[in-house]
Parts: C-alpha cells; structure tokens; sequence
C-alpha cells in the first residue's frame, strides 16, 4: 500500500479529511459582539443617576522641596524661613581689673597670700605628753574605787589536755643505719648456652646405670588398702623441656649454619 504522503496543517480544505468544512451547529444565528458590548454600556449607562463627575481642574504638582504649592493645608507658619524678630543684643560688662600676681612660690615669702600673714604661736615640745597627762589625772580623778575583781579562781574554756603527762619522756629511738652495698655483685663468668647437652646445667650429666631386666610382680591389693581413683578434671599434655626451649632459640634454621658449638 502506497499512501498519498502525510498533509499539513493549513486553512485549506487540503488539510483536512472532510472535503468540505463542516459546521458544528446547523442553523445557529449569527451574534456580532461589537453589538452586544454596545447593549451592554447602553444598560450600565441608564443606571447613572447624572453626569460623571469631572473635578474643576488637574492635579497640582509641586514645583520643588520646601514649596506648599498643591497641599492642602497650606504654608505652615512654624517651619518659616523667616528670621523671627529678637531683643537688642546688650554687651556684658567688663572683666574685674586686679593687680599683678605677685612673685614667689609661698614657701618662704611673706605677704604674697591674699589673707593676712599668720602671727607666730609658740609650740611646747612635750605639748602631746603634757595633755595625756592632764587627761589621765582627770580620769582617775572621777573614779570612785578600786577595780571590780571576782574571787573565783580562773578557769580555761576548754577542757584539760588528756595525753599531757608529768612523768619522764622514754629515750629517743636512734634509727638503725644500714650498712650500703659497696660494689655490685658480678658472676664469674657468662651463663653458658646448652649446646644440645648437658653443658649449661648447673649438675653434671649423670652416669649410666645398669638397669637389669626384672619383670617385676604387681602388688595385689588387699582389703585395707584403698583404690586409687584418678579425679576427673583435665588431664596432662606432654610438655616440652625448657632444654629443648634453649637450643631451639639458640638454634634456628637462620643461624645454624654460622653458629659453633663451644667447647668444654
């Protein structure tokens, strides 16, 4: 099947399936909308009850900071740039005229004070002991007696002292000096490595004896003789001796081809 092509869109009847254009509506009236907005403003206009109102001229713009033209209100008389009116400045008097200050520092000038000069009054040299005295003779003057004493016998505020003892003091106790160690201890000579025998021991190897083949008879229980029971906790592994320990750490597959055994 070989197909005609696709068809574009256009306000030709070429782009459409129909071959001519069909109406959705069969027999509708025709409406001009320029005429129903026009009925429209007509009715709304009836509803006026007089002419639109127009005010009497436009709006006034300011022409500039500070100018009240276009307010309401008008010029406010506060903010006037106007100098407002002052009393006559009257000059003050004049300063009080005085003499000269006089020269020197006041220790040691006469007259150069604005006071009079103080007059010379003698001063006693024992003037503060001579009136503690007089003071004091006033004093006991006014007493009438003796001083008030009690004649309780004093008592301190707080109870005796529990550990004071009268008795002689024991002999002090000299501390044992111990006598320092003088040199350090120092073995004879190095440990010695175990070199596969009994060489780094502190016994000698013991001898072989003769260990003749007896078969030896078991011992029959009797019947005051207990059995033995072993318990039942873990049991025993086979140790390694600490001899072997020594020659495997002595020993190694990394030195053994370097090391000597010594000699004995």
């Amino acid at each position: 099947m070989l197909p005609g092509g696709s068809k574009e869109m256009s306000d030709l009847q070429a782009g459409y399936f129909d071959p001519h254009f069909v109406r959705i509506f069969e027999g509708e009236g025709y409406i001009n909308l320029n005429q129903v907005r026009r009925r429209d403003m007509m009715q709304a206009a009836k509803k006026n009850l007089s002419k639109a109102f127009l005010p009497s001229s436009g709006d006034k713009k300011p022409c500039g900071l500070g100018s009240y033209y276009g307010t309401i209100g008008g010029p406010v008389p506060f903010f006037s740039a106007q100098s407002r009116p002052r009393e006559k400045y009257e000059a003050p008097g004049k300063n009080l005229y005085t003499n000269p200050g006089k020269k020197g520092t006041g220790y040691g000038y006469a007259n150069i004070t604005i006071g009079k000069q103080f007059s010379h009054a003698a001063d006693f040299y024992d003037a503060p002991k001579q009136n503690y005295k007089k003071a004091n003779e006033e004093h006991h003057r006014l007493l009438k007696g003796a001083p008030f004493k009690l004649n309780l016998h004093p008592r301190d505020y707080f109870d005796a002292n529990p550990y004071f003892s009268e008795g002689p003091l024991p002999p002090i106790k000299k501390e044992e000096k111990k006598e320092a160690i003088s040199n350090t201890f120092k073995p004879s000579s190095p440990g010695k490595k175990p070199g596969g025998m009994k060489a780094g021991t502190f016994d000698p190897y013991p001898s072989h004896s003769a260990d003749p083949y007896v078969t030896k008879l078991a011992k029959i229980p009797g019947k005051d003789d207990k059995i033995f029971h072993p318990p039942s906790g873990p049991k025993s592994r086979p140790v390694e001796s600490i001899m072997t320990l020594n020659v495997r750490r002595a020993l190694n597959s990394k030195n053994y081809k370097t090391t000597s055994v010594p000699s004995y």
